[in-house]
């Protein structure tokens, strides 16, 4: 069953989430998945995922590059590399060129994931 370390949002700016506990995903692979389900014209948006032990001192784990387009963008985070995270939380950045006055805009969200395994016959 899919977590989500950010529900469903619309943004206009630079954020990040509430910060989520890891309980049983300690230590373990995970599959994050970025849903862009909102976007306008000439924007982009980076989303990263940071982790801490302690809620006080963070590192980040990964980002996902660049995104422009609506869609689902999958990434691969093994937290066997990182075993005394015990908290996650998203920071997102965007970004608006071409000369528009509007600020930014996007729909989107980030839900975490036990890779599923598919069986290869022999």
């Amino acid at each position: 069953m899919p977590l989500y370390i950010l529900p469903e949002n619309v943004a206009r700016e630079d954020g990040q989430s509430a910060t989520m506990a890891l309980d049983g995903s300690r230590g373990k692979p995970l599959q994050l998945t970025l849903g862009i389900t909102r976007t306008i014209e000439q924007e982009s948006l980076e989303m990263s995922v940071w982790g801490s032990p302690d809620r006080d001192r963070w590192r980040l784990l990964d980002t996902f590059p660049q995104k422009f387009y609506c869609g689902t963008y999958s990434l691969p985070l093994d937290l066997s590399h990182h075993p005394d995270v015990r908290y996650v939380r998203a920071h997102w950045k965007m970004n608006r060129w071409g000369g528009f006055e509007n600020t930014p805009l996007f729909g989107f969200y980030l839900k975490m994931e036990t890779p599923k395994l598919h069986a290869v016959g022999a």
